[in-house]
């Protein structure tokens, strides 16, 4: 069903990632020209983070016709496998960002209480720009989710991906300049048009743009969830590196500077937690040459990995984290999470690499869905 209007209007909007979830959603990865060797070594990782989350909430993987078997073989009986078209397999971009309607008065409880935006999409750029260059099943996936489990569809024109944005649940979003008001996303849009649809679809009060996403995060212009995001009111985690003459320290400090100079929707100073980034790591030869010639992005050797520890998942009473075999850097950040999350089981996925390869990581395969 199609709703009319906002979901401000409606009375709707976005729940912190750490609220109650009733389900987890995640794509089965098989794109060659994205996944090498035809993603087998990715499919392995996707099933490992899979079956983590499902020790804490249900989920659903959702996987091609020629996909299914091979899928469902991989995976525990408990997880649900359900058909789907897809071009890629990012669901955080993809899936719809589902809403929630508090406070209900007795004429609206027959009503749904949980709706999803189906945001437009064009590739992470376009043809020029962008990842792939057909991306017509994906912009199917938000509806066809929806329909699945009968929730009504906020339809919007402007291009945003999930990855893109991150609320604290108390009327604050995170964005990055570098992708929102990038001129392959939304040119027709100024700043302040942009932040207004954000108010009006998310529920917010107040947008913190910070200027920049992670170094090396050229596939999504910057996503937000690879450098910045709440882990309660009034708190956040900073990809950080004390390494000055590392890129992305310059991109640290400046989201730092505006982190500390800016109060949240609630009128809070932000408590900002440095979580320090792996490696840096770049893509072997062996691993580039795994991947096919497409329409996707070309994977080229020595190109470095856009890997942080902020990509991770908050679960059910569990925060599913990705390791990059950087022993030193894996642990620091499962120290720093459990400091974070002190109520929270901080579950490591081993070779989450394999995600990083493909252009994101945990957070950015999965989609929660609101209880």
């Amino acid at each position: 069903m199609e709703l009319k209007g906002t979901p401000a209007d409606h009375g709707y909007y976005m729940p912190p990632e750490w609220n109650l979830h009733s389900r987890c959603w995640i794509a089965w990865p098989e794109r060659p020209d994205n996944w090498r060797d035809n993603g087998v070594h990715a499919q392995r990782v996707f099933s490992r983070v899979a079956t983590a989350i499902s020790r804490f909430e249900p989920v659903t993987i959702c996987a091609s016709s020629a996909q299914w078997k091979n899928a469902r073989s991989h995976l525990p009986e408990h997880i649900r496998v359900v058909e789907m078209s897809m071009n890629d397999s990012w669901l955080r971009d993809t899936g719809p960002t589902f809403v929630v309607k508090n406070n209900l008065s007795n004429k609206e409880k027959l009503g749904s209480k949980i709706a999803g935006i189906d945001w437009n999409f064009n590739g992470y750029g376009g043809v020029d720009e962008g990842c792939y260059e057909d991306w017509s099943l994906d912009l199917l996936i938000a509806r066809k989710i929806l329909e699945i489990e009968n929730a009504p569809r906020f339809p919007h024109s402007m291009i945003l991906e999930g990855g893109s944005v991150h609320v604290d649940g108390e009327g604050t979003c995170l964005t990055t300049e570098e992708c929102l008001l990038n001129k392959n996303r939304n040119p027709g849009l100024s700043k302040a048009q942009i932040e207004d649809e954000l108010k009006a679809y998310l529920g917010v009060k107040k947008v913190i743009w910070l200027p920049h996403g992670l170094f090396g995060d050229d596939d999504t212009n910057g996503h937000i969830d690879n450098m910045c995001c709440f882990v309660r009111p009034g708190v956040v985690l900073l990809s950080w590196t004390d390494d000055k003459s590392d890129p992305q320290y310059e991109r640290s400090a400046e989201a730092l500077s505006v982190l500390s100079s800016e109060v949240d929707a609630e009128g809070r100073k932000l408590e900002i937690i440095k979580l320090h980034v792996p490696g840096p790591l770049y893509l072997t030869e062996e691993e580039a040459n795994g991947v096919e010639q497409g329409d996707g992005k070309p994977r080229i050797a020595g190109t470095r990995l856009a890997a942080s520890y902020v990509n991770f998942y908050i679960a059910n009473r569990a925060i599913i984290t990705p390791q990059f075999g950087d022993k030193k850097w894996d642990d620091e950040a499962v120290r720093v999470l459990s400091l974070a999350f002190p109520d929270y089981e901080i579950v490591t996925i081993e070779g989450a690499r394999e995600i990083v390869l493909g252009g994101g990581n945990i957070h950015c395969i999965t989609q929660q869905q609101p209880a």
